[in-house]
């Protein structure tokens, strides 16, 4: 860590790190260090570890800031890791939402093209087992033919998404184009957007979602009931139940009026409140903070 005048480390995998600045930055005199947290994986998407939670307490004794996007996050690292007040930082995800207003080609997409009539259902994850896309696959089954369930990301879980979709017998209508490096370019060919995770915290992808223009039905996993619109509240279901996500999926789909409404509702609040320019701002204050170069906002 040291030539550098600041040192940012992200998640479980650098704690490590941070506890080796903890340890030795003072004897080392090492630059200064921000942490990121944002969020877990399977292994922690129910419960915490409270070994985790120890190592994350020492660890990040020394930290200048400790960046969270989520009010779950920050009550954890409040909570749980008993970090002092002034050192937790909620930034929320922001994107250029303006990149969203583009209607993106039919065939944008490789290996699968919106042909005139259809309507798609789409998300956008790592095909991994928090994000429990097999679950989608089962509540988006009973939809009219004319929709299609199209899944951006890749991952481990593709097999498993594949064989539900086969024992469903709706293979036909789940698509899997693999990794979008720009979802600009995609998400404008979905009608409606679904999320099925076990766990979030302010996922991007919802926050693209509505900055295109879509309603949402998604469990309210981390900080999505509050993210959405108040039009789109009632979409957002119990985490784990699957029959009232594949209810609101339904509701949703047969009724475009109202996907169209809460839709204009989303992407009202995303250019509010969910651009990328706020975003910037509230980051090169914390680590002008850590420089030195002013205080934290």
């Amino acid at each position: 860590m040291r030539g550098f005048d600041l040192v940012l480390t992200y998640n479980w995998g650098a704690m490590d790190a941070a506890m080796a600045h903890t340890l030795f930055g003072e004897f080392l005199s090492l630059p200064p260090l921000v942490h990121h947290e944002d969020g877990f994986n399977q292994d922690e998407a129910q419960r915490l570890k409270p070994v985790r939670n120890w190592y994350r307490r020492i660890g990040l004794g020394r930290a200048a800031a400790v960046v969270v996007p989520s009010r779950r996050l920050e009550g954890i690292a409040l909570d749980a890791w008993h970090l002092p007040r002034g050192k937790v930082r909620r930034i929320v995800n922001g994107i250029d939402t303006a990149a969203y207003a583009r209607k993106p080609r039919p065939d944008a997409l490789p290996r699968v093209i919106k042909r005139p009539g259809e309507k798609w259902l789409g998300t956008l994850a790592g095909l991994r087992p928090v994000k429990n896309l097999p679950r989608l696959v089962r509540a988006f089954h009973a939809l009219p033919e004319d929709w299609q369930l199209v899944i951006l990301g890749e991952g481990p879980d593709r097999a498993a998404i594949q064989a539900e979709a086969m024992r469903l017998d709706v293979a036909h209508r789940v698509h899997l184009p693999g990794f979008i490096a720009d979802p600009a370019t995609a998400i404008g060919l979905f009608d409606l957007f679904a999320l099925s995770s076990e766990s979030e915290q302010f996922p991007i992808s919802v926050v693209e979602a509505m900055a295109t223009g879509l309603a949402v039905a998604a469990p309210a996993v981390g900080d999505v009931a509050a993210m959405l619109a108040p039009e789109n509240a009632a979409y957002v279901t119990p985490p784990g139940d699957e029959g009232a996500l594949a209810d609101a999926l339904l509701a949703l789909a047969e009724d475009a009026p109202l996907r169209a409404a809460i839709g204009a509702a989303n992407r009202r609040r995303a250019r509010a409140e969910y651009d990328e320019k706020a975003m910037i701002a509230a980051y090169r204050a914390v680590y002008g903070g850590a420089l030195g170069r002013g205080a934290f906002p």
